[in-house]
């Protein structure tokens, strides 16, 4: 199961960008994931949670989002969403189509919150 791996590696690029934003705590990673890439949401939502559980990032939400295939027609450059498997281009009927998107695995964002000043201990005067 690759999943594992790349929960992992979503895990590793949170705790890097957090090593350069101390003060902050992360709430939601997101990442974005081609239709073609092969990737099964639930599984990797599962491992990413197992990874989690029980650790400081317990909290840490992940949000997954599918991004369709698309494709260029090389004939008239128009861009469009394959759908059923059909790759010809809807507007001028070319099969000279290039996928351009739908395959991508990464990190598409990281909300972050800033830890409060702490009080505790604080002497009033």
């Amino acid at each position: 199961m690759h999943e594992m791996g790349i929960a992992n590696s979503v895990l590793e690029a949170v705790r890097t960008e957090m090593g350069l934003h101390p003060g902050t705590y992360p709430r939601k990673v997101g990442v974005r994931i081609g239709e073609m890439a092969a990737i099964d949401q639930d599984a990797l939502r599962f491992c990413f949670e197992a990874i989690v559980r029980g650790t400081d990032r317990e909290s840490l939400e992940l949000e997954i989002e599918v991004c369709p295939r698309r494709h260029r027609c090389r004939v008239c450059g128009h861009e469009f969403i394959v759908r059923d498997y059909d790759s010809r281009c809807p507007q001028c009927a070319s099969p000279q189509t290039t996928c351009i998107s739908g395959d991508e695995l990464e990190l598409a964002y990281l909300e972050v919150e800033e830890y409060a000043p702490s009080t505790v201990g604080a002497k009033s005067t």
